[in-house]
């Protein structure tokens, strides 16, 4: 298999921003009567870009099986696989949320939506219990291992309230939450009493803002979603927690971006949306006060990063720099 066409499982990131970005355009049309076209336009665009990462991740472990397997044994990388399953769950809302009343379109986003939420918790599983055996690096930590439990699950909440099981939602909820609880500690560790994280990992830092965002975001959908009650003391500190991650990430950015940029930058992008959706869900659902200033320079300020994010990782793209070299390049590996 062409090493071009091997794509990491980080690349799934892009979906999570672009179907973020749309959620947030969908939720302000509610909010604030915005043209439905933009959200269209942005939940299919992230449709398409899961469509055909799926395909290459497949062609991945089929022609280049070597190379998925040291993905799979990498101590960073295999974090990523985790968003193979959020990711479809996410392309199954946004293709749900435009042709769900067709009863082909229906079928196919429920059924995209257990695809997900089975991948998501069986590798969330497999996961866990290699990393309770011990023996790892904690120089390998990063921000990166919230993606098989953490953030699976809460996205699974999301789906799961979305698609009208919100008792479902809460038990994934669950345990998305008690996961970040438990890794919180041990991420917090290793940033500020180890080595300090070598610049091509500095962008997986984008990753810290995404457990409470989109934690609130899955407790808003298990709870009615945008036409739920207002917002109550949980979902509020969810979200307080979440503005003072996202504050502490624009203070470390210029640390961050010693790292010149390539598609691992989206990893800041679902917890930028979220947050942004997040205060528009708030507005929606009556809070009054500082949130109606605040939800509308969150969302202006994820349209214009997920906008950048678009144009650099197109530029790489045609200059033939954006996917990275292969992990393993052995002679017959099949790569």
């Amino acid at each position: 298999m062409n090493p071009k066409w091997i794509i990491p499982a980080s690349f799934f990131g892009i979906v999570l921003g672009l179907v973020g970005l749309g959620d947030c355009w969908r939720a302000a049309g509610h909010a604030w009567g915005l043209p439905d076209i933009y959200s269209v336009i942005v939940m299919s665009s992230g449709f398409v870009v899961w469509a055909i990462l799926a395909a290459l991740y497949i062609a991945k472990w089929i022609w280049a099986t070597d190379e998925a397997l040291a993905e799979l044994r990498h101590p960073v990388q295999s974090c990523f696989i985790g968003l193979t399953g959020v990711a479809t769950m996410l392309a199954a809302i946004a293709i749900y949320d435009r042709y769900g009343n067709g009863p082909h379109w229906h079928a196919l986003g429920i059924t995209l939506f257990v695809i997900g939420a089975v991948l998501q918790i069986g590798y969330g599983i497999l996961f866990t219990s290699r990393q309770w055996t011990g023996d790892r690096d904690l120089g390998a930590v990063s921000a990166a291992i919230y993606l098989p439990t953490v953030a699976g699950n809460f996205v699974a909440a999301f789906a799961a309230g979305f698609f009208g099981y919100p008792g479902l939602g809460k038990v994934f909820l669950g345990v998305g939450l008690f996961s970040w609880l438990a890794l919180e500690s041990v991420i917090t560790k290793r940033l500020g009493f180890h080595n300090a994280m070598a610049k091509p990992l500095r962008p997986t830092m984008g990753i810290m803002l995404a457990p409470p965002v989109v934690g609130c975001i899955g407790y808003l959908f298990v709870t009615g979603g945008p036409a739920g009650p207002r917002p109550d003391l949980f979902a509020q500190a969810l979200f307080g927690y979440g503005l003072f991650v996202l504050l502490v990430l624009v203070a470390m950015f210029p640390w961050i971006a010693q790292q010149s940029f390539s598609a691992s930058y989206w990893a800041f992008s679902f917890g930028i949306t979220a947050v942004a959706f997040d205060a528009i869900v708030f507005v929606i659902r009556g809070q009054t006060g500082y949130i109606n200033g605040l939800a509308v320079c969150l969302f202006v300020f994820a349209n214009i990063a997920i906008g950048i994010l678009v144009l650099g990782t197109l530029w790489r793209l045609v200059t033939g720099a954006l996917v990275p070299p292969p992990l393993n390049t052995t002679p017959g590996s099949g790569v």
